[in-house]
């Protein structure tokens, strides 16, 4: 059999490393080997921090939530308790952007959740 020598695959790999290592610091863009393992070790953390931002914007919305419904005398989990019983289906991102940006629909929302707790 004849010899392979995969020149064109083995320079497409290197040349994709090296353009995702650009903007690396030194000879971590620069050096197959260590472009290499920068990369690996950024789309690990990039992996990671998909699943971060996900838990990290619920916990600022369930602070925004709990901030404004205690102006109007509930707590957190008294608001989210009142607005299931009330069949109330909004989920946290929505009740936060209510929150912020329309405080009078949200007193609403917490009266709703009074009367259902009553």
């Amino acid at each position: 059999m004849a010899r392979v020598k995969r020149g064109n695959v083995h320079t497409k790999r290197r040349r994709r490393v090296l353009k995702s290592a650009k903007g690396f610091y030194g000879s971590k863009s620069r050096l197959y080997t260590e472009a290499r393992e920068a990369v690996d070790r950024s789309m690990q953390q990039a992996y990671i921090g998909r699943k971060l931002k996900k838990r990290e914007y619920r916990r600022l919305w369930i602070a925004r939530i709990n901030a404004a419904s205690r102006q109007h005398g509930l707590p957190y989990n008294r608001f989210m308790a009142g607005l299931k019983a009330a069949g109330v289906g909004l989920d946290r991102k929505v009740l936060a952007e209510i929150a912020v940006e329309d405080p009078k629909v949200f007193e609403e929302l917490t009266s709703t959740a009074k009367q259902a707790l009553a």
